[in-house]
């Protein structure tokens, strides 16, 4: 997949969504936010990732030191604004090298890594966006799948002693019908992350896309586009303890 093209597709996408909306319009799946909060998150997100590759930073940098962080008060030159944060991304990480080490939130990694979690960050925002105005989200079954993957590894990388969202011995089994399937298995003070089908404590199966949505709690977990076999408390529980 070139991310760096599907980052400015997305984006893009995410803007129209909100130029043609009431910037003041309340975002249910963030609640206290509104489509002007929603803009201003994603934009200097993307901003701060360009600013952390361009400026080759090896520590953390706070947002609200980040550049031009902050969108102008008219519409218009606040999509503009957004827009342009992406492409930021892609320059930057152009000028620095993809494999250029810099900080990120799980360690140090290659520049290209914060053009995939920017992508998966503006399909999520996307979906809230959409959701707020009633609008049907749509999105292609692999990014859809990508982007599930992309947030199981995270989860599995941050659990630790004190946040293990499943029991030991316990097994969570991901299956995107057009798109791929998880086995997610608890190990004491870890989690491990499988690619293949298993049998599970509990199966949940559904298309990539509303897959995508319940992991991330955009959709309730008992949605009627998804399956849930075995013991729904295992479900249940995941999400519970996995805050987006």
């Amino acid at each position: 997949m070139d991310f760096a093209a599907t980052l400015i597709d997305e984006n893009d996408a995410f803007a129209h969504v909100l130029r043609d909306a009431d910037p003041a319009t309340p975002v249910p799946t963030c609640p206290g936010w509104t489509l002007r909060h929603l803009l201003r998150h994603v934009g200097r997100g993307h901003r701060w990732s360009a600013q952390i590759i361009g400026d080759r930073l090896t520590e953390y940098l706070d947002p609200r030191d980040v550049r031009d962080g902050k969108p102008p008060d008219d519409p218009d030159g606040a999509i503009d604004w957004l827009r342009d944060s992406a492409r930021a991304v892609v320059q930057a990480t152009e000028q620095a090298g993809a494999d250029a080490e810099v900080w990120t939130f799980l360690g140090p990694r290659p520049a290209a890594w914060w053009i995939r979690r920017r992508v998966h960050e503006v399909t999520v925002h996307r979906a809230d966006a959409e959701l707020a105005v009633g609008r049907d989200y749509q999105l292609r079954s692999d990014l859809a799948a990508d982007g599930l993957f992309e947030w199981l590894e995270r989860v599995v990388i941050q659990a630790g002693d004190d946040h293990v969202p499943l029991p030991n011995g316990q097994t969570l089994h991901l299956h995107a019908t057009e798109g791929g399937e998880w086995t997610l298995r608890g190990r004491g003070s870890s989690l491990e992350l499988g690619r293949t089908h298993a049998d599970a404590t509990a199966t949940v199966s559904a298309d990539a896309t509303p897959l995508f949505l319940a992991v991330v709690r955009r959709i309730p977990a008992d949605d009627p586009r998804i399956t849930v076999d075995g013991d729904a408390n295992i479900w249940r529980a995941w999400l519970e303890h996995t805050p987006f």
